[in-house]
């Protein structure tokens, strides 16, 4: 195999000295906090901490939550997602996509529809804020889409031709589903159930809004250990803690799926799409539907209600009183929007030209170069937001200290959404020829001009995708904003974070109406995304 020529090892230091600089030396000096407290490898320090019976009991909760979350998130969305397998009807497309909303949608979006419904003064009228049934609501709320989506596509491959099959030999409707659908289904269920539990132990918006510190997480306590005690040395164990046991979480599942993995014909889906007949099968569909649709829309038609509810009906003075300064925030609500755009149009620039030059190196070289970089640019999905903003701040203080600069916090936006640009360009880097580039160099092309001329317009709109996303990543982030926000410049997600925080019911309306403002902006980078996007779901 030939080796990357010089002008692909260039391309390649652009991401390997942001990834290098910005995440694996950060991660590093999180290690050194955690095991070299003074300068010398003393483990005893970290073993206290982990050893310690209220960190132990932070650390059940939050496995015991983040399984219990995904077993809900299971039983809710597999009827959908088999209805979506299996049926036809008018609007479907439409409605998944409307169901694909919640997972898409910040966190903090997320703890206010659920603080407008089962909150305080809640229209469901039970007070469910403080409590595990609020947390584990939300986590179902926000993962369902995953299983509609991941599990649904691959049923949708599963011929029904099988189970019927075993049902004219005398198997009952659920052994024909247990004995032979089902293991067909376990790699995708498998798949799914692993990102929804990573997305549930790494919960950290959705905890500090509706669980509070008396349902705290390894998250919260991380960053609760940061700002409130300032003990780091307790956060980098909690964070190198965390930090372990997702590698041995991402190992198992990679295990599992390379034993369980099942090759299915390469038939399109819709073949065996099928339209509901009888009362029966319009009873299901129509059911299903409706309860899976009530349960993941219904929370934003909620908080859109609550936003523009006042005391004396409906109106917009929630959304007016923006405007206003409060004593939750150094300046009016409303700053926050601009400064939200302002960091979010910085990100993506940088996760665009990091993301873009890794995916070409990714794309043209499929030697240990490529392979490295590929993983190294999934290793900030491993690690949680949460840690990569302690990461930076425990770190950023030389030989510059960008901890007093505002370019700390896009660069922490671009490193998570860095990722999410990688895979929407990847797969149009791979599928432009060499031959198309040695045709321009033939003709004289530099290749910056072949670049630019051949293979940009190409990948035009998977580079627009990717575009789209890094936006919205970067409008939505909590967790690194959380330690990296600085007060005189808040985002939306921390103004709606402190205006939910304020002590009394005057600032609760104006947090509702941020929060859809945030809501609208991300709706529309994801529509943006929707439109835009190359078959649908290779993403």
């Amino acid at each position: 195999m030939s080796r990357p020529g010089p002008a692909l090892r260039t391309l390649a230091a652009v991401p390997l000295a942001f990834l290098g600089w910005f995440f694996v030396y950060p991660i590093a000096r999180i290690s050194l906090l955690a095991l070299a407290p003074g300068g010398r490898f003393d483990p005893t320090p970290f073993a206290e901490v982990v050893t310690d019976p209220g960190i132990r009991s932070v650390a059940f909760f939050t496995l015991w939550q983040a399984v219990a979350s995904t077993i809900g998130t299971l039983v809710l969305g597999l009827p959908a997602a088999y209805v979506f397998a299996r049926y036809r009807f008018p609007g479907r497309r439409l409605l998944r996509a409307l169901m694909t909303v919640p997972f898409v949608l910040p966190t903090l979006v997320v703890a206010s529809a659920f603080v407008a419904l089962v909150g305080p003064g809640g229209l469901l009228g039970v007070d469910l804020q403080g409590t595990v049934a609020a947390i584990l609501l939300a986590h179902v709320f926000y993962n369902v889409p995953i299983v509609i989506r991941g599990v649904g596509a691959f049923w949708e491959q599963v011929d029904p031709a099988v189970g019927d099959a075993a049902r004219t030999l005398g198997a009952s409707p659920v052994r024909a589903f247990r004995t032979v659908t089902l293991p067909l289904l376990v790699p995708a269920l498998a798949s799914t159930a692993a990102l929804v539990f990573l997305f549930t132990f790494t919960s950290f918006g959705v905890i500090l809004v509706l669980g509070g510190f008396e349902h705290a997480t390894i998250e919260v306590e991380i960053w609760r250990q940061t700002v409130a005690f300032l003990r780091l040395d307790v956060a980098a164990a909690l964070s190198l803690t965390q930090l372990g046991f997702l590698a041995v979480v991402l190992a198992g599942y990679n295990r599992l799926q390379a034993r369980r993995a099942v090759v299915l014909p390469q038939r399109p889906g819709s073949r065996h799409l099928r339209t509901p007949r009888g009362a029966r099968d319009l009873g299901a569909v129509a059911g299903i539907l409706g309860v899976t649709a009530a349960f993941l829309l219904g929370p934003l038609v909620v908080l859109v209600r609550r936003a523009l509810l006042t005391p004396t009906g409906f109106g917009l003075d929630n959304f007016v009183a923006l405007t206003e300064r409060t004593t939750a925030l150094f300046v009016p609500p409303v700053e926050a929007i601009s400064n939200s755009l302002r960091f979010a149009a910085a990100a993506t620039v940088l996760a665009v030209l990091v993301g873009v030059t890794a995916a070409v190196v990714v794309a043209r070289d499929r030697g240990a170069l490529g392979r490295g970089l590929d993983l190294l640019l999934m290793l900030p999905l491993a690690a949680s937001a949460v840690t990569i903003g302690f990461g930076l701040l425990v770190s950023m203080d030389r030989p510059v200290d960008l901890r007093r600069s505002t370019l700390l916090l896009p660069i922490a936006h671009a490193l998570v959404a860095v990722p999410f640009v990688v895979r929407a360009a990847l797969p149009a880097m791979r599928a432009i020829g060499g031959r198309l580039r040695e045709a321009a160099a033939v003709l004289g092309a530099s290749p910056w001009r072949a670049w630019r001329t051949v293979e940009a317009p190409l990948a035009a709109r998977a580079l627009a995708v990717g575009t789209a996303f890094a936006f919205a990543v970067s409008l939505g982030e909590f967790g690194a904003t959380a330690f990296l926000a600085r007060p005189a410049a808040p985002t939306l997600p921390i103004a709606i974070f402190r205006l939910l925080g304020q002590p009394g019911r005057g600032t609760i309306g104006p947090a509702m109406a941020l929060s859809v403002v945030l809501l609208v902006l991300t709706v529309a980078a994801i529509a943006a995304i929707e439109t835009l996007r190359v078959g649908g779901d290779e993403l």
